[in-house]
């Protein structure tokens, strides 16, 4: 006969369980929102800099400017930035990360190509070191919510390597942000920056909102900013490639900032998912636990009864 005390503790240890992943779901998703206004709030910022840029392009031919940052030389090696979480809880968002960039670097190794991770989130640090890959830098410990001056040292580190020619390419494996239940690793070329990619396209923001008591995300289109006409006779106090070798970088700073925010959008929202199955699986672990638990007190109390009118017979 099941032990109807074992059986009590295991309910409560699933309720405890199920109280701590309710919280962290909740958690996951307040801080959804506030990566939602981040975003937000640095677009302005972004628009302004591709607009210039934009200008800058109608008055200059890109590809006819010796800048560093737009320099394409033979590819020797390539640096790869992967983007994964610090903390685990979070469905497979930092293996399916972690797994593209593996994919990658055996891709460039077969090519002949050498390679150098830069590692951003304890989770990738930890797997890379295990293995003894070439590991360039890493960067753990980061707010769960990025800032513009975490996604400024990595943008320098990776531009300290490629204009000392350690490095021919930068490539960046991150998570792009889909849906709640949904995103994709991807890989992008950071630099050399391409003068065509400059060009921003649409883009669209999320919002996480509640109807019904459940999460759901609206998305808004945006249109790309309007590209920003400067005069033909309008006179620079600088070299309008002075002015762009400056402006590259905070492009570059911009693109990193944003993997930054939409990985992290994609870890929060995994992490929520997770809590929210786990939560769920609690519930039905309990009312099965709650079943088995009746069952037994049933057949305890069965038991006792007929031992007492055996009892009562053999008197009798």
């Amino acid at each position: 006969m099941p032990n109807l005390k074992a059986i009590r503790d295991r309910i409560k240890s699933v309720k405890n369980t199920r109280k701590i992943t309710e919280a962290m779901r909740l958690v996951a998703a307040a801080k959804v929102r506030r990566a939602q206004e981040q975003v937000i709030a640095t677009r302005p910022f972004a628009d302004r800099l591709a607009q210039v840029l934009y200008g800058l392009q109608s008055r200059l031919k890109f590809e006819e400017t010796d800048l560093p940052l737009l320099k394409q030389r033979e590819v020797k090696t390539v640096a790869l930035l992967v983007i994964s979480g610090d903390r685990g809880l979070c469905g497979g968002y930092n293996t399916n990360v972690i797994r593209k960039a593996e994919i990658r670097s055996q891709e460039l190794a077969a090519e002949g190509l050498n390679y150098r991770f830069i590692l951003v989130g304890r989770k990738a640090s930890q797997y890379f070191k295990r293995r003894d890959q070439p590991i360039e830098a890493s960067f753990t410990g980061l707010e769960q919510i990025p800032i513009a001056s975490e996604a400024s040292a990595i943008a320098d580190e990776l531009l300290s390597l490629f204009l000392s020619d350690e490095v021919d390419r930068v490539e960046l494996v991150y998570t792009r942000f889909v849906s709640l239940v949904s995103s994709r690793p991807v890989i992008q070329t950071l630099l050399p920056l391409d003068p065509q990619g400059l060009e921003v396209p649409d883009d669209e923001i999320f919002r996480l909102t509640t109807k019904g008591g459940v999460f759901q995300v609206e998305r808004e289109k945006m249109a790309g900013p309007a590209p920003a006409e400067f005069p033909q006779d309008m006179i620079f106090e600088q070299d309008p490639v002075q002015i762009l070798d400056a402006l590259l970088p905070l492009y570059l700073n911009n693109q990193i900032l944003r993997a930054l925010q939409e990985s992290a959008a994609s870890e929060l929202a995994a992490r929520m998912t997770a809590m929210n199955n786990a939560s769920d699986n609690a519930k039905e672990l309990a009312k099965t636990l709650n079943l088995t638990y009746n069952k037994a007190r049933q057949a305890a109390i069965t038991q006792e009864i007929l031992e007492v009118v055996a009892g009562a017979n053999s008197l009798n």
